[in-house]
């Protein structure tokens, strides 16, 4: 999540005759800062939202750390119960995610997280890229962020804010691109 999200390619567009001058295009900031977040939810919501910390390299050892030290504790506190029944981890398919590293498979492991395995070209599977970054983005467009604390409470909000069935419905489809992909023998489907 960006401090300050401009307005998106689409909503700049307008209908212009051809012979009208060609807009002049200002330079924007330089850069406003950004937030790298990892958001954790189910059906029922947001159990964890993360933000890697400035400068750090979102490695395996990190995420394994993460999943130990915040998502465990996340999970006991907010969803009781759930951490005793089978947990299905569904994530993009980002190298520290993925990655062979012998730390975050036995990490997962001692979790008793089962990890969904999804081709690598199949955004559509990706629930948060496909599904929540999109409208999280549009709700925060144009607001200004003076710091990484107030991106990370705006996002906070929206989640409390977002019904469950927002989140319920996404996991619903999710069977059906689901079973379209195998279908296609893992290419994207999209709809």
């Amino acid at each position: 999540m960006q401090h300050y999200e401009q307005e998106s390619k689409r909503q700049s567009m307008q209908w212009k005759h051809p012979s009208s001058p060609a807009d002049k295009k200002f330079k924007t900031q330089a850069f406003a800062g950004k937030v790298m977040l990892t958001i954790f939810w189910n059906v029922n919501g947001s159990i964890l939202v993360h933000s890697q910390e400035k400068g750090q390299a979102a490695t395996s050892a990190r995420y394994s750390d993460m999943l130990v030290n915040e998502m465990k504790p996340a999970i006991r506190s907010k969803r009781r119960g759930l951490l005793s029944k089978r947990i299905l981890l569904l994530h993009d398919n980002a190298r520290p995610h993925t990655a062979a590293h012998t730390r975050t498979v036995d990490t997962l492991r001692a979790l008793k997280l089962e990890v969904l395995k999804h081709p690598p070209q199949s955004p559509d599977l990706a629930l948060s890229d496909f599904h929540l970054f999109g409208p999280m983005k549009e709700h925060l467009r144009g607001q200004k962020f003076a710091d990484d604390n107030e991106v990370m409470e705006a996002v906070q909000s929206w989640l409390k804010a977002t019904q469950k069935m927002f989140f319920l419905e996404d996991i619903r489809k999710l069977v059906d691109r689901w079973t379209k992909c195998v279908a296609k023998q893992g290419d994207s489907v999209e709809k």
